[in-house]
């Protein structure tokens, strides 16, 4: 029975990337072994155990063969007679695929240090293209690996555009799907998933409403960018800049859908996009069991960005109902979140925007510590409550927003 680290760990620990996780293969061992040793069983799939006391992933060294069509398509062998090179055969990545045994030695049998020197995600095998979550991870790899310059391989870039017409893709689950978007997101540029989504075909697939996004076109007064989907993309380089927030990048990624199914007949214009948007995320986010978190701030998001740009142009009875659609009397700690995603989507155009003060986003906050410190306690002493009692509140809200007289260094208009 041997051990040795494998997988990430290893790539990290050679490229000098902080090591979160360590996950270790066992060579010539057995289920009823590891569990002699306290090992606890988790796999379902395969044989896999957590350390009885560090609670670090052992997995048993296997070889699989593809049965069926997806993920789940695949029968595993994981007796003591398979190989560690066996076991490392059957991983994604080049750079993926090496070991570390106890007294440190590198097992490197597909030059997986070469392709981290020369920064490429490079397949190990053929049998790369029998698994579609392939797909996804080098999207979110090459999201991850980004800082470092990596880049996909040709080669392997051509078996992702296989995977995408040979059906695979079309096998994957909601679970798997979000949960690798939701680490890209994470990631220092999630915008290389996305954008290798769609330079692979996958996109069209797996986020058509995203897809439907590109070639369609916007107002170039507002859009130097002119294509929706490109400033959808750029809208989402912003917000990473702005927030390491998931939410906030999400809320960014999503906030124009609506401009996807825009009648052709009011383009380049998108009157109604926000509405429409609003029905488009909440397919998606059901489609792929999104978590409400993510739902709810891009909803707010696509419904009322338009506003915030409009901000210097609103009454201050539409600013008090702007705050409150928002929530941000109620929830104050979702302000900020909000105002990051609109401001990263007035940034996200040509033009040089990307560079411009967003004054709305400090006149908005100004209006909601105003009003949040509007107390309802002289309007109870005199004896208000009920429906009274809310239109006083609302009344006094109101004066204090106009108190403020919110004026812009300049106008700055555009959704």
């Amino acid at each position: 029975m041997e051990t040795f680290l494998v997988g990430g760990a290893v790539r990290d620990r050679l490229l000098g990337r902080p090591v979160s996780e360590r996950d270790y293969v066992v060579v010539g061992a057995t289920p009823e072994v590891m569990e002699a040793r306290g090992f606890r069983p988790v796999g379902r799939d395969f044989p896999v155990f957590l350390h009885p006391q560090t609670h670090e992933e052992y997995a048993l060294a296997r070889t699989e063969r593809k049965t069926a069509r997806g993920y789940h398509g695949f029968s595993f062998n994981a007796s003591p007679e398979v190989t560690l090179h066996e076991d490392l055969a059957r991983r994604d990545l080049t750079i993926n695929a090496m070991a570390e045994s106890v007294d440190g030695r590198l097992i490197d049998p597909f030059d997986g240090r070469r392709a981290l020197e020369e920064r490429l995600l490079r397949h190990v095998s053929d049998a790369f293209v029998e698994d579609p979550v392939r797909l996804l991870r080098v999207a979110r790899l090459a999201a991850q690996l980004a800082p470092w310059g990596f880049r996909i391989a040709p080669e392997t870039e051509a078996m992702l555009r296989e995977l995408v017409r040979n059906g695979e893709v079309d096998a994957l689950v909601p679970e798997r799907i979000w949960a690798e978007c939701e680490k890209a997101l994470a990631s220092p540029a999630p915008v290389r998933f996305f954008q290798t989504l769609r330079d692979t075909g996958a996109l069209k697939v797996l986020f058509p409403e995203i897809s439907s996004l590109f070639g369609v076109p916007q107002p170039s007064r507002y859009h130097p960018e002119i294509d929706a989907g490109v400033h959808t993309f750029m809208v989402l380089e912003q917000a990473t800049r702005l927030s390491t927030a998931s939410e906030v990048r999400f809320a960014a990624l999503v906030h124009d859908l609506g401009k996807g199914d825009t009648p052709a007949e009011i383009l380049p214009g998108h009157r109604g996009h926000e509405e429409r948007g609003v029905v488009r995320i909440r397919a998606l986010a059901e489609r792929l069991r999104i978590p409400n978190r993510y739902r709810d701030l891009a909803i707010r998001v696509s419904r009322h960005h338009g506003l915030v740009h409009r901000l210097f142009e609103l009454r201050p009875k539409t600013v008090v109902k702007l705050l409150e659609a928002i929530d941000a009397l109620r929830r104050p700690e979702g302000l900020e979140p909000f105002l990051q995603a609109v401001e990263a989507d007035y940034r996200g155009r040509g033009g040089g925007f990307a560079d411009r003060p967003y004054p709305q986003a400090d006149a908005l906050r100004r209006a909601a510590e105003a009003v949040a410190g509007v107390s309802a306690q002289p309007l109870l002493d005199a004896g208000l409550d009920g429906a009274a009692l809310g239109e006083a509140l609302r009344r006094e809200r109101i004066r204090t927003v106009a108190a403020l007289d919110l004026q812009p260094p300049r106008s700055e208009a555009g959704s």
